[in-house]
């Protein structure tokens, strides 16, 4: 396997949408189980173009985020998109995935990994994370840990009306 971290370029902006669908539907199904039927379609009434806007967005977001790119023997297998805040000395991961075919390889690792360094050379002095404590992002929270983030855990309630 041979793996390239790069910049983000216009031309991945198909293959990032198309990967980040793939790699968060186990994240939704696991919200669908954890919140119900009744819940569930009030929050993410159409979870995948949601998805697809949002990551998009970040995308197109050249002055704000900085997108790296994992890519395996040519092929967009995920990315990682940051933030830096010069004020508060704050980098935040805003966005990480890596295609299902291309997991438990490493390639979050290795994303987080280069993100945190490119943070601390920004100046930043704290990098945060949210993710979410549900089965579906226990290989997220993995990814995290293995780079040695802290978890506070934090609890968000929803009730149907």
């Amino acid at each position: 396997m041979k793996l390239l971290i790069r910049p983000f370029s216009n031309n991945d902006l198909a293959a990032i949408v198309q990967l980040s669908v793939l790699a968060w539907e186990p994240v939704f199904h696991s919200f669908q189980q954890v919140l119900g039927p009744a819940i569930f379609p009030l929050i993410y009434p159409d979870w995948p173009t949601i998805q697809k806007e949002a990551v998009a967005s970040v995308c197109q977001e050249g002055e704000k985020y900085t997108i790296l790119v994992a890519e395996v023997d040519g092929n967009v297998a995920g990315f990682l998109a940051y933030e830096l805040n010069h004020k508060d000395k704050t980098g935040e991961v805003y966005m990480l995935a890596v295609h299902p075919d291309y997991q438990k390889r490493g390639i979050g690792t290795t994303l987080n990994e280069l993100a945190l360094e490119k943070m601390q050379e920004s100046g930043m002095k704290l990098a945060v994370v949210g993710t979410g404590g549900d089965p579906g992002h226990a290989p997220a929270r993995r990814s995290y840990e293995k780079v040695g983030y802290t978890a506070l855990p934090l609890v968000r309630y929803y009730k149907d009306l």
